[in-house]
C-alpha cells in the first residue's frame, strides 16, 4: 500500500515555487505552483521508499486518480492516503484493522495483540486477524509470557518477560531452582531440571555400527571405529567384535598386516609387490615400475625413431659441404675444358663466373651489413 508519506512532501514544497526565471510571470501564465503539477511532482518523487517496488508500481498504475485528487479533491479530502488506498482504490485498512471489512485486530485496534507481537494483516485488506508474538510472549492476545519465559512486571497495559533458566519450560524466576516444568530431555527433581542419560536409559536409538554420547538435554550418535563391529565407544579398543582385516589383540582390534602374515607371496603378478593398508591390502608395482594396460612394466621412455644421416648437421656444415661439391664439379669441368673440349670449357666458366658472383653478392652484403652498424 501506498504509505502516508505525502504530507511530508505538502510540508517540504509549502514555500517553494517553480524556481529559476521570472517567478512572477510563471505563477500568472501557469497558474500558482502551490495548485500546479510540478508541485505534485516533486510531492510523489519522495512517497515511496527507492527499493519499494510494490509502492512506485502503485503509483504507476494510480496516475489518473492522483492527478483526480491533486486537482479537483484535495480539498475537500485532504488526506491522499485515506482517499486513495483505503476510499477509491480498497486496497488498506485503518491501522489496527484487516481484512475487505477492515475488522479490529486481535487485542484491539488500539493495541493490536497487547503490543508484544504483530497482526497478520494489520493496515491491509488480507490477512487472519490473529497475533504473531514476539519471542518470549504466547496467548491468543501475546498476553501471557511463552514457554522458557516467566513474568518479571505486569500491568493494565503492559507486560514485561524474561527467559527462565535454560532447561526450564516453565519457571517463577531465572535461578536453576525455579523450574516449574522442564523442557524435553530434563526431569524435575525439587524445583531443578536434571538432564536425562538417554544411552544409560537405553532411551536412545542408535544404528548398529554406531554409540550414544549423551549432551545436556540430548544425545548423539557417533560412528564406531572402521576396525569394530559394534562398539560401546569411540576408538578400536571399545569393539564388540572386530571387522574382517584386523584381529584382536587383549581389548584392541589391530590391522591385519596380510604382506607379511602369509609364506605365500599375495600379489602373484610380474613386478608386483604387496602394500598393506587399514583393514586391506593392495598390489602396486615394484619401484621403476608403471602398470600399463593393467601390466607392470619398467619405466622408461618409448623408443625414439632412428635418426637419418643428416639429422645432425648443422646449417654452418651444411654451407661447408655445399662449397665442396661445387669445388669438386669445377674441378672436373676444369679437367674436361683442359682437354680442349669446348662444351665443357664453355660449362666450367659459367660455372665459375656463377660461383663467383654469388661470393661477390654473398660478401658485399656482409661488408654494407658491417659499414651500417659501424664496425
Amino acid at each position: 500500500p501506498l504509505p502516508p508519506t505525502h504530507s511530508q512532501g505538502l510540508e517540504r514544497t509549502e514555500h517553494e515555487g517553480f524556481g529559476g526565471g521570472n517567478t512572477a510571470w510563471e505563477e500568472e501564465k501557469l497558474a500558482k505552483y502551490q495548485h500546479s503539477e510540478t508541485r505534485l511532482l516533486e510531492v510523489l518523487e519522495g512517497v515511496c521508499a527507492p527499493s519499494d517496488f510494490a509502492c512506485h508500481q502503485l503509483l504507476e498504475r494510480s496516475e489518473e486518480h492522483v492527478e483526480q485528487w491533486w486537482f479537483h479533491e484535495r480539498q475537500q479530502h485532504p488526506d491522499l492516503f485515506q482517499w486513495l488506498c483505503m476510499d477509491r482504490l480498497a486496497l488498506c485498512c485503518p491501522a489496527g484493522t484487516y481484512g475487505t471489512d477492515c475488522r479490529p485486530c486481535a487485542g484491539g485496534p488500539q493495541q493490536p495483540c497487547s503490543g508484544n507481537g504483530r497482526c497478520d494483516g494489520d493496515g491491509t485488506r488480507r490477512g487472519t486477524g490473529l497475533c504473531v508474538c514476539s519471542p518470549g510472549y504466547g496467548g491468543p492476545f501475546c498476553a501471557e509470557c511463552g514457554d522458557g519465559y516467566y513474568e518479571v512486571s505486569r500491568n493494565k497495559s503492559h507486560l514485561i518477560c524474561a527467559e527462565c533458566y535454560r532447561a526450564c519450560g516453565r519457571c517463577t524466576g531465572p535461578e536453576d531452582s525455579s523450574c516449574l516444568r522442564c523442557k524435553r530431555g530434563w526431569v524435575l527433581h525439587e524445583h531443578r531440571c536434571i538432564d536425562i542419560d538417554e544411552c544409560g536409559t537405553e532411551m536412545a536409538h542408535c544404528r548398529a555400527n554406531q554409540f550414544c554420547v549423551n549432551t545436556e538435554g540430548s544425545y548423539e550418535c557417533r560412528d564406531c571405529s572402521i576396525a569394530c563391529i559394534g562398539c560401546m565407544g569411540a576408538g578400536p579398543a571399545r569393539c564388540k567384535k572386530c571387522n574382517k582385516g584386523y584381529w584382536r589383540d587383549g581389548a584392541k582390534c589391530l590391522d591385519v598386516d596380510e604382506c607379511a602374515s602369509t609364506e605365500e607371496p599375495v600379489c602373484t603378478g610380474a613386478q608386483e609387490v604387496c602394500e598393506n593398508t587399514e583393514g586391506s591390502y593392495r598390489c602396486v608395482c615394484a619401484s621403476g615400475h608403471v602398470r600399463r594396460d593393467g601390466q607392470c612394466v619398467e619405466d622408461k621412455p618409448p623408443d625414439a625413431p632412428e635418426k637419418g644421416f643428416f639429422d645432425d648437421v648443422t646449417e654452418d656444415e651444411v654451407v661447408v659441404l655445399q662449397q665442396m661439391f661445387f669445388g669438386v664439379m669445377i674441378c672436373a669441368l676444369a679437367t674436361l675444358a683442359a682437354k680442349g673440349d669446348m662444351v665443357f670449357t664453355a660449362i666450367f666458366i659459367g660455372a665459375v663466373a656463377a660461383m663467383a658472383g654469388y661470393w661477390l653478392s654473398d660478401r658485399s652484403d656482409r661488408v654494407l651489413d658491417g659499414f651500417m652498424k659501424g664496425r
